[in-house]
């Protein structure tokens, strides 16, 4: 079966396992687990969980050893949305067309959901299916992802740029850090589950992982400009409104449909040492980059 076929069921099954993992909404303290389950299943695209997939099913690893990761970079992912949503940093209203958490309840409990989601990813990861050595690898690969050296000082970066010129290699490395490192740590989380992948197949796989992680942030500034909000889930041109350092900002609208389409090119080359079975992560990569094109 095509990957792109068995995306629902995909979707269906880690949803199923978020519903789960997540306390109950009546459990005390019940505000803060109604905050929690509203922020993480919410709908989505769940791109984070599906590269965790398509990367295990490319390297033939069991599914049922990809669900948690799949799950717990899906947390990390809601955690930093509710964070990045807060008046005290992007101050948007809107998220995957419904209310922001914050706006849904309030701050305080908006700070405190994103707070246990945190958590809880590790607490996944540490209770996966044992695969111990793997175990420590991942929690490794998502705490790294998290920091001052992933996606939280990718948005320190951001909201210090605000209203500033910024250069182009601070712009890539924002870019990198802030929504590329939990895109290659979701990759690289289930590669680690692989025992055979070898080191050329690796460093090619992280390629494909770097190129899609830049390649989704620039493609998500273009949007900002080019998309509408019912399409996009948040108010459309907020980036332009925050006066917030893009793609488009710093080289053009056209420099960044060009940088965006040599990337996804880039990637897509990388992945040619895996054959016909990288059909996963080219289906993925191709809705990520051409989304609403």
């Amino acid at each position: 079966m095509s990957f792109e076929l068995a995306i629902p069921d995909y979707i269906a099954r880690v949803d199923g396992v978020l519903a789960t993992t997540l306390p109950p909404a009546d459990v005390v303290p019940v505000k803060l687990h109604e905050a929690m389950r509203y922020a993480t299943l919410n709908g989505g695209k769940r791109i984070r969980p599906l590269l965790v997939y398509a990367t295990g099913g490319m390297l033939e690893v069991e599914t049922h050893l990809l669900d948690a990761p799949a799950v717990a970079v899906e947390l990390v992912h809601a955690f930093s949305l509710v964070h990045d949503d807060l008046p005290a940093m992007d101050d948007d209203d809107l998220r995957r067309g419904k209310p922001t958490v914050h706006c849904q309840y309030d701050e305080a409990t908006a700070i405190l959901a994103a707070d246990a989601l945190q958590p809880l990813a590790f607490e996944v990861l540490a209770s996966a299916p044992r695969v111990e050595q793997a175990q420590l690898e991942m929690v490794r690969i998502l705490a790294h992802a998290c920091g001052s050296l992933g996606m939280t000082g990718g948005q320190a970066i951001d909201i210090e740029s605000e209203g500033q010129q910024i250069s182009p290699d601070l712009l890539r490395k924002m870019f990198e850090q802030k929504t590329g490192a939990l895109i290659v740590a979701a990759i690289e989380m289930a590669a680690t589950l692989s025992p055979n992948l070898g080191k050329e197949r690796h460093r090619a796989l992280q390629e494909f992982a770097r190129c899609l992680g830049l390649a989704f942030q620039i493609r998500d500034d273009i949007l900002d400009i080019e998309g509408d909000t019912e399409t996009i889930g948040k108010p459309q041109g907020s980036d332009i409104a925050h006066d917030k350092a893009t793609w488009p900002a710093v080289f053009g609208l056209a420099a960044a449909k060009d940088e965006c389409d040599a990337l996804y090119a880039r990637g897509l080359q990388a992945l040619s040492v895996f054959g016909e079975a990288a059909e996963p992560l080219q289906v993925l990569a191709h809705i990520i980059v051409r989304r609403d094109d």
